[in-house]
C-alpha cells in the first residue's frame, strides 16, 4: 500500500525496499533517520526538518514566475517575501533566509515581534513587507527599519495608520518607508478561509477609502512613498477561477489609482494562498491548478490589463508561506500500544460447560476458513449481539462476556486476515465496527492543531513494512486526555495500519506537510510542548542529524505559565520532608527522583 504518496509527496518522498525514503541524492529512509536520533536518547515525537525542500520550492516559485514573464515578455520584477506567521522556528527560518538570498527572497511581519526578527535576519537589500493592525509604535519600527537601510513597505490596514504615517514622518529623522494600501476586494475565496477576502473581510479599505487615502498622500506630500497594493483571498486556494477574479479586479484598481496621480505605485502584493495537496486518495484531490498554471495566469493577466490601460506593468509581489513551509517537516511518532492486543487466546476462560452461543464462537473461530471467512464474520458479530443482550439480562456472567469479546476480536482478526485481498464497501464497513485503537506518543493539539481544529487532513504512513499489506483499521489516538485527541477512523478515506506487538517491535508513523502554521498554532493542552526536532542535511555520501533541539523540559513548560519555580520547588521539598511514612534516606530518593522528573521533557518514555 503506497498511502496516496505520488498525490501528496510531490516527488520528495518515495518507497523503496518497503521503506519510506527520502528523493534526495543518497535517499535515506525515515526509520533509518529516526532510529538513529532515538539512539541518542531522545524519545517521543521527533519533528524532522529538511532543509532541501524549502529550497526546492523557493526554487519552483522563482524559476516559474521568471518563466512565465519570458514567455509573456513582461517588464515588471517578480518578488517574494516569506510571512513569518507560518512558521517562525529558528531552524526554519535561518535556513530560509540562508537559501533565499541568491533570489532576494524576503520577509513579511504581521506584529512587532516578527518585525524585529525581520529586521535582524533579512538579507541586505530583500524586501520586508508589514501587514495585519499597527499601533503607532509598530509604525515606528517600521520608520526605523527604513533609517536601517531596509527595503522595507508598511502596508495600510485603515486610514487610521495612515494618519500615524503621516505624523511620525514629521517626527523621524528622516527617511519615509514605502507605503502599501490593502484593498478590499469583491473577489473571495473559496473553502475554509474564503472570508480572508470579499467585501465583508477583516482588512482593507473600500474604493471610497482608496480615494481618500489618495487625498491624504497628496496633501502630506507622501504620494512618492505609495508604492503597493495589496489584497489576499485566503489561504489555500484550491482553485484558480477566484484568484483570476481577484486580479482583474486588484489590476483594473492599480490602473485607476496611477490615473489618479499614484505616479509611484509600481507594485501589486497578491498575498498569499498558494495551495498544498493535503490529500492522499485521488477522489479527494483538492488544488486544481499547477504552479506554472498560477504564474502564467498571474503574469498574463496584469500584462494583458496594464496593456489595455496604457500603465507600466507592476512589479509582482507574492506571500505563499504554506506552499515554502509544509513539506519541509514531517513528524514521527512512536506507537505505544494497540488496544485489542488484550484480545489473545490466553485470555480466554472457557468453562467446562459455555453458555451456546460462546460455545459456537469458539467453533467458529477453530474452523474458520477463507471459503466462509464472510459468513462466519457476519455470524460472529450476531452471535456477540445477542449475548450482550443476555448479560443485561443476567443470563450469562462477567466471564462469559469476556469470552464472548476475546472470540469475536480473534474471529475478526483472522476474517480480515483471509479477506486481505478482497476490496468491498461490506468488508470496510464491518471495519469501521472494529477498527483498531493505535495509541502515538504525541499530542495532537500541540503538533496538529489545525486537524483538530478545522479537520484538516494530513498525509500519515507508517515508515516501513510497506511490503506488507496493512489490515487494521486504524484511529489514532494521542497521548492527552482529551477524547478529541483522536484521529477517527473514516470510511470514506480509511487509513489502515499493521497488526504488530509494540513489546517486541518498533513502529513508527510519519505525519507529513506540517511545516506550515502547526508548530506555531501548537497549543500546550496537558503541558505537552514542542517535540524535540532535528534538521537533516543529506548528500551523495549519506546524511547528517544536525541542530537537535529536545523538548522543552517540564520545568521550563511551568515557568512558561508564569509559575514560580523556586515556589514550586520550595513546596515540593516541603512536603517530601513532612512526610511521616518514609525514612531520611528514601526522603533524599524522592527529591532527587523529582529532581530528573522536572527537568526532562513530557513525553511518555518506552524501552525500545
Amino acid at each position: 500500500m503506497d498511502y496516496g504518496i505520488d498525490i501528496w509527496a510531490n516527488n520528495n518522498f518515495y518507497i523503496d525496499n518497503k521503506k519510506v525514503k527520502v528523493n534526495h541524492k543518497s535517499s535515506p529512509s525515515l526509520v533509518k533517520i529516526t532510529k538513529e536520533i532515538r539512539q541518542r536518547g531522545i524519545r517521543g515525537p521527533i519533528l524532522l526538518r529538511f532543509p532541501h525542500l524549502i529550497e526546492k520550492q523557493i526554487n519552483l516559485i522563482y524559476e516559474n514566475f521568471k518563466n512565465a514573464k519570458d514567455e509573456f515578455g513582461y517588464r515588471g520584477s517578480f518578488n517574494a517575501v516569506y510571512p513569518l506567521k507560518v512558521n517562525q522556528y529558528p531552524n526554519f527560518v535561518k535556513n530560509l533566509v540562508c537559501i533565499g538570498e541568491k533570489y532576494n527572497y524576503g520577509l513579511e511581519a504581521g506584529s512587532k515581534a516578527e518585525l524585529l526578527l525581520a529586521m535582524a535576519y533579512s538579507n541586505e537589500h530583500s524586501p520586508i513587507t508589514v501587514n495585519g493592525f499597527k499601533d503607532k509604535e509598530m509604525i515606528s519600527l517600521g520608520f526605523i527599519a527604513k533609517e536601517m537601510g531596509h527595503n522595507i513597505t508598511l502596508t495600510i490596514e485603515g486610514l487610521n495608520e495612515l494618519e500615524n504615517i503621516i505624523k511620525i514622518s514629521k517626527e523621524r529623522f528622516s527617511c519615509t518607508p514605502n507605503i502599501g494600501l490593502r484593498i478590499r476586494l469583491h473577489s473571495s475565496g473559496i473553502g475554509i478561509w474564503a472570508k480572508s477576502g470579499g467585501i465583508n473581510s477583516k482588512f482593507g479599505l473600500t474604493s471610497t477609502e482608496l480615494i481618500e487615502a489618495i487625498e491624504k498622500f497628496k496633501e502630506s506630500n507622501l504620494i512618492e512613498n505609495f508604492k503597493m497594493i495589496h489584497f489576499h483571498i485566503g489561504s489555500q486556494i484550491s482553485e484558480i477561477g477566484p484568484l483570476k477574479k481577484a486580479l482583474r479586479e486588484a489590476g483594473n484598481i492599480y490602473a485607476q489609482l496611477k490615473k489618479m496621480g499614484a505616479a509611484a505605485l509600481d507594485s501589486i502584493n497578491l498575498g498569499g494562498g498558494l495551495a498544498v495537496e493535503y490529500s492522499q486518495y485521488k477522489d479527494e484531490i483538492k488544488r486544481n491548478y499547477t504552479l506554472r498554471e498560477y504564474a502564467n495566469d498571474v503574469v498574463y493577466l496584469l500584462k494583458d490589463i496594464s496593456t489595455a490601460k496604457k500603465v507600466k506593468e507592476p512589479n509582482i509581489y507574492i506571500e505563499s508561506g504554506r506552499y515554502i513551509a509544509a513539506s519541509h517537516a514531517v513528524l514521527i511518532a512512536p506507537v505505544l500500544e494497540l488496544f485489542s492486543q488484550e484480545y489473545t487466546e490466553e485470555k480466554l476462560k472457557l468453562k467446562d460447560n459455555n453458555p451456546p452461543l460462546v460455545q459456537e464462537l469458539y467453533e467458529l473461530y477453530d474452523t474458520i476458513n477463507s471459503a466462509y471467512a464472510q459468513e462466519y464474520l457476519h455470524d460472529s458479530i450476531d452471535h456477540m449481539n445477542s449475548l450482550l443482550t443476555l448479560f443485561d439480562l443476567g443470563y450469562i456472567d462477567l466471564i462469559d462476556r469476556s469470552n464472548t469479546e476475546v472470540l469475536v476480536n480473534l474471529i475478526i482478526k483472522k476474517a480480515i486476515a483471509l479477506l486481505k485481498d478482497r476490496d468491498s464497501k461490506e468488508l470496510l464497513q464491518i471495519q469501521d465496527m472494529i477498527q483498531e485503537r493505535y495509541l502515538i506518543n504525541f499530542s495532537i493539539f500541540q503538533s496538529l492543531p489545525d486537524f483538530w481544529g478545522i479537520a484538516q487532513n494530513f498525509p500519515v504512513m507508517p515508515l516501513d513494512r510497506l511490503d506488507e499489506k496493512p489490515t487494521r483499521s486504524a484511529s489514532i489516538w494521542d497521548i492527552t486526555c482529551d477524547s478529541d485527541g483522536e484521529i477517527s477512523y473514516n470510511r470514506e478515506q480509511p487509513l489502515f495500519l499493521h497488526e504488530l506487538d509494540v513489546t517486541k517491535e518498533d513502529y513508527f508513523l510519519g505525519f507529513f506537510l506540517v511545516g506550515a502554521y502547526q508548530e506555531v498554532l501548537g497549543m500546550k493542552h496537558n503541558l505537552f510542548t514542542h517535540p524535540s526536532e532535528a534538521t537533516i542535511t543529506i548528500d551523495e555520501s549519506g546524511y547528517k542529524i544536525e541542530n537537535i533541539l529536545e523538548s522543552q523540559s517540564i520545568l521550563d513548560i511551568i515557568e512558561d505559565l508564569d509559575y514560580d519555580i523556586k515556589e514550586l520547588k520550595e513546596k515540593l521539598d516541603k512536603k517530601i520532608k513532612k512526610s511521616k511514612n518514609i525514612d531520611e534516606e528514601t526522603k533524599k530518593h524522592i527529591s532527587k527522583e523529582i529532581y530528573l522528573f522536572l527537568n526532562d521533557n513530557g513525553y511518555l518514555k518506552t524501552i525500545n
